[in-house]
């Protein structure tokens, strides 16, 4: 099976998909990094040099090798990965694929994010608090549509990781 982690940037897929991929034996995958490999470039030198839309179609097309797969899988997503073609309906779609919307709330977001600004471009120009909560959410109003069709939502707000954990787990 392929588990399918979405979510806002800072919403816990990277490290709760390291410790559902510990607790289940499963390996992990982020599909940025997986990206990186392929093209052998960072997304941000790929969204420099070869622009947005050649990025989202290398998304897209990488995306649907990964659901191809027939092991298991904790598959860790970009925040916008859902949000561009058809992704969300690829994951949807997908025959051996569960798909999991790690919600999170604008302030426990911002809280987390403030801290990382720096290592990442989309937020890093963005000096207060304030700011950066209004910025998330404007993003998440309008990628919320996207993330609200994932087969299951997870809040994540005041839980611990083993407690995320453990709840996707009993969803599957």
């Amino acid at each position: 099976m392929i588990l399918v982690l979405i979510g806002y940037m800072g919403s816990g897929k990277s490290s709760i998909g390291r410790k559902l991929a510990k607790k289940l034996n499963y390996k992990l995958i982020d599909l940025d990094d997986f990206i990186e490999d392929k093209e052998n470039a960072t997304v941000k030198d790929i969204f420099e040099n070869k622009g947005e839309i050649y990025f989202r179609k290398k998304e897209e097309a990488y995306l649907l090798e990964l659901l191809k797969l027939e092991e298991d899988v904790i598959l860790s997503l970009g925040g916008g990965t859902p949000c561009f073609g058809n992704n969300m309906e690829h994951i949807l779609n997908a025959q051996n694929a569960k798909s999991m919307y790690l919600k999170a709330s604008i302030g426990k977001l911002a809280d987390k994010l403030i801290e990382k600004k720096a290592k990442r471009p989309l937020i890093a120009h963005i000096e207060t608090k304030e700011e950066l909560s209004e910025f998330i959410g404007k993003h998440l109003f309008e990628r919320s549509h996207y993330y609200s069709k994932a087969e299951h939502i997870v809040t994540t707000d005041n839980k611990s990781k083993k407690e995320i954990a453990q709840e996707i787990i009993e969803l599957l």
